[in-house]
């Protein structure tokens, strides 16, 4: 207190005993920018039969783990599994929601009839998993069924359960009720002589859960990505809420959302439209032979493997994620209009691995109905979301008990540009001296103890366009 340039946290200054004394401090200590690592939060339903309740956050390290956590085959477990397989180093966690009350399960019948006059092979796939079934010459419908059960009560990842249904039937029934079983994608064949298999699509599954209460759950706690399982204009505008809210500048504990769809890219879009948040990735593959939210899931570990908030995520592949059917691939036409209508596009690159087109959010109208590509990349939030952590960081660490004088200021205004020039010797932001002279530090006019901060960030945007034009010399 009674030196200029040198401030005591312990030592008073009103000892009078003689003696040598020194404290630490550490407020000093620190000249690097804080570490990027991301926690992935997967939204999803739960089973009864899962030992975790409905609306608790739990870390999940394996599959096993979300399987007796989420109940086998639910489509939380599912999920967690699709991102260990896409990230198996990701900081994962997961919350639950049961099953809406007076909801209803989807199912899909297959249909056998006529006798096999020569044996063949029954294949019946749901999703990306096929199971072969032999077929002996004469062999009764109701042989041909027991076969079929026994062969998938050895799946049990499988997110529909089998039963017999009438005479040459089996049912098929998504273990989570709600409109998600309607997607999973059946279908069988055979090649036995004489014997006739029709697979209906499923179909019946109806009302989903509320994400609200589970969002709510979490509000509290830090995830960088959280990945909703269900992807209907309801559900991921309550997402936006949620992710708003803790992003926001009072709570600062940014995140994004992660939500994909396997149907048609009109149907995306215009999902993306009601959503037009610059937090939420909303990806599209369609007919790709797999769970709208093992897709989602996917994709979320996928861009939380990248530290770098402003990397382009370009190419970057989704493993473990099966390839559509060709005839149901994005057009490059149908890519340009993802791009423009809020929709990430995903394709498939070399050695038939699905990959990432280019990530975007789906904001893209400002509060007037204006078009306004500021949020396009889901990087630049990202990068915004970064820098605010690093200069909230270096001022809480160095000036945790200051007092505001006329130089608190200029010496407040000192870190956060030497925050800047870390950032851009990364290439996080760039220009830093062209913008200097417009980073303001100064005094509040009403509140005697608050600074306010004008803080220039010209983010690093992707390198996501090349163009040349080759000129012919003869």
């Amino acid at each position: 207190m009674a030196s200029q340039n040198v401030d005591f946290a312990n030592i008073p200054s009103s000892i009078r005993k003689p003696g040598k004394y020194f404290e630490f401090n550490t407020s000093l200590a620190v000249r690097s920018l804080p570490v990027n690592k991301q926690k992935v939060l997967m939204v999803g339903q739960r089973l009864a039969s899962g030992t975790v309740a409905a609306n608790v956050p739990t870390e999940v390290f394996d599959d096993n783990q979300a399987s007796l956590y989420f109940g086998r085959g639910s489509v939380a477990h599912l999920m967690c599994k699709a991102a260990l397989i896409a990230n198996p180093y990701i900081a994962l966690s997961a919350v639950a929601m049961d099953d809406a009350l007076l909801s209803a399960a989807a199912t899909g019948t297959l249909t056998l009839s006529g006798t096999p006059t020569v044996s063949g092979l029954l294949t019946v796939n749901i999703e990306d998993v096929q199971i072969q079934i032999a077929v002996p010459a004469n062999a009764s419908l109701a042989t041909v069924v027991e076969n079929i059960l026994t062969a998938f009560g050895q799946q049990l990842d499988r997110p529909v359960s089998v039963a017999a249904g009438g005479a040459g039937e089996v049912i098929f029934t998504a273990k989570n009720k709600g409109t998600l079983g309607n997607d999973l994608r059946v279908s069988a064949s055979t090649t036995a002589t004489g014997l006739v298999a029709t697979m209906t699509a499923m179909t019946g599954g109806l009302v989903d859960p509320d994400i609200a209460p589970t969002l709510a759950a979490v509000a509290a706690l830090d995830y960088n990505i959280v990945v909703c399982s269900l992807n209907d204009s309801a559900s991921l505008t309550k997402l936006r809420t949620h992710l708003d809210f803790v992003s926001g500048p009072m709570e600062q504990r940014p995140a994004i959302g992660v939500a994909a769809t396997i149907n048609s890219l009109a149907a995306a879009q215009i999902v993306a439209a009601a959503v037009n948040s610059g937090r939420i990735v909303l990806a599209n593959l369609p007919d790709v032979p797999e769970a709208q939210y093992e897709l989602a899931a996917a994709l979320g570990t996928v861009l939380a493997f990248e530290e770098d908030p402003a990397r382009p995520l370009n190419t970057l592949p989704l493993l473990g994620v099966p390839v559509p059917p060709l005839a149901s691939r994005l057009t490059r036409t149908q890519q340009e209009s993802a791009l423009y209508g809020g929709v990430t596009p995903l394709e498939v690159g070399p050695g038939n691995v699905v990959q990432i087109v280019r990530a975007i959010s789906t904001y893209m109208l400002d509060p007037q109905g204006i078009q306004d590509p500021s949020l396009l990349d889901i990087t630049t939030i990202r990068t915004l979301d970064y820098v605010r952590k690093a200069c909230r960081d270096r001022i809480a660490l160095r000036f945790p008990r200051e007092k505001l004088s006329e130089r608190t200021a200029p010496k407040v205004r000192s870190e956060i540009l030497d925050v800047l020039y870390k950032l851009e010797e990364l290439e996080i932001v760039e220009l830093v001296d062209a913008n200097k002279d417009s980073l303001i530090v100064e005094r509040d006019l009403q509140d005697v103890n608050r600074l306010n901060a004008k803080i220039p960030t010209n983010v690093v945007n992707g390198l996501h366009v090349f163009a040349g034009r080759i000129d012919l010399i003869l």
